[in-house]
């Protein structure tokens, strides 16, 4: 078997059949960051941005992005979330001398595929309206690093990615 499960024998993209996995607890999560101006940070920080709570319109916007993950990816199939998780902390916390905000997203269902693809959804989409939010005082904000930090659950188990830069 192929180690893209995305395609059959003949090299055909399609959607993997999963009706004969078991349905298990899964749960996935991302994280990734935006990195901004010092003055922008401080807008967010101090609530004075434009278009109002940034932290909690990107929130917003992050569960979204994960309940509609197999609208935007072909392949992904449409999952019924148990939970979805997203936070937000200052980069430098991850990354001395980052100037921005690092976002983790942690998604769970139960089911009989994985939940990587919506909590890596979930991390782009909120840093995404992180920018659209601060782009009048910032252009130059850019993103960062977005992968999955863990996983677990399913026939493969479990999955950490190893203490690197984030």
């Amino acid at each position: 078997m192929s180690a893209l499960t995305h395609f059959d024998a003949q090299g055909q993209a399609h959607m993997v059949d999963v009706a004969a996995k078991a349905a298990t607890h899964r749960i996935a999560v991302a994280g990734g960051r935006i990195e901004m101006r010092p003055s922008t940070l401080a807008l967010i920080d101090a609530g004075t941005a434009k278009k109002g709570d940034v932290l909690g319109i990107a929130r917003i916007a992050g569960i979204q992005g994960a309940k509609k993950t197999s609208d935007l990816i072909p392949l992904c199939h449409p999952l019924a979330l148990t939970r979805i998780a997203i936070e937000f902390k200052a980069a430098s916390a991850y990354q001395p001398g980052a100037c921005g905000i690092y976002c983790t997203a942690t998604v769970e269902t139960v089911g009989p595929t994985g939940v990587e693809m919506e909590a890596l959804t979930a991390v782009q989409v909120a840093l995404l309206t992180i920018y659209d939010m601060c782009k009048a005082a910032d252009r130059g904000m850019s993103i960062h690093d977005v992968r999955v930090l863990e996983k677990h659950g399913g026939k493969s188990g479990s999955f950490v990615a190893s203490s690197g830069a984030v």
